[in-house]
């Protein structure tokens, strides 16, 4: 897989999580179960727990795109793909795992993961930066 694959893939799942969390929240809203101004914007939040990790999966999915994005298109700029190529994979992977595990529930081990594969997603592009500045 390349680089500008992983990212594509990586901006598909961003977008899947909150297709996924508001096809199930417009039938509730259009059968009256919930309120059209449900949205918990300053109220709080009566979604239940697996739409609401759904929809942090989501946000965490938006915490470290812009910065694997740019590092996979300077990584192109400066004609050294072969280092974006190698990892950004793996970014993907752990990001994917990472959303997939933050879905599942909220126990000891399912928070310890997230937090192990979130910090292999900053190692990952951490590294490809230092890599990208090094050669």
């Amino acid at each position: 897989m390349s680089a500008f694959t992983a990212v594509l893939l990586y901006a598909a799942w961003t977008l899947l999580l909150p297709t996924i969390y508001a096809s199930i929240r417009v039938p509730l809203i259009a059968s009256g179960k919930k309120r059209a101004d449900a949205w918990e914007r300053g109220k709080s939040v009566d979604d239940p727990p697996l739409l609401m990790r759904m929809k942090n999966a989501h946000l965490n999915c938006t915490e470290n795109f812009a910065v694997f994005a740019a590092v996979v298109i300077v990584a192109a700029l400066l004609g050294k793909m072969a280092v974006a190529d190698l990892l950004a994979p793996y970014v993907l992977y752990a990001r994917l795992v990472q959303g997939l595990v933050h879905i599942s529930g909220t126990s000891f081990t399912q928070i310890a993961l997230r937090g192990l594969f979130y910090a292999i997603q900053v190692a990952l592009i951490a590294y490809m930066i230092i890599s990208l500045l090094m050669h």
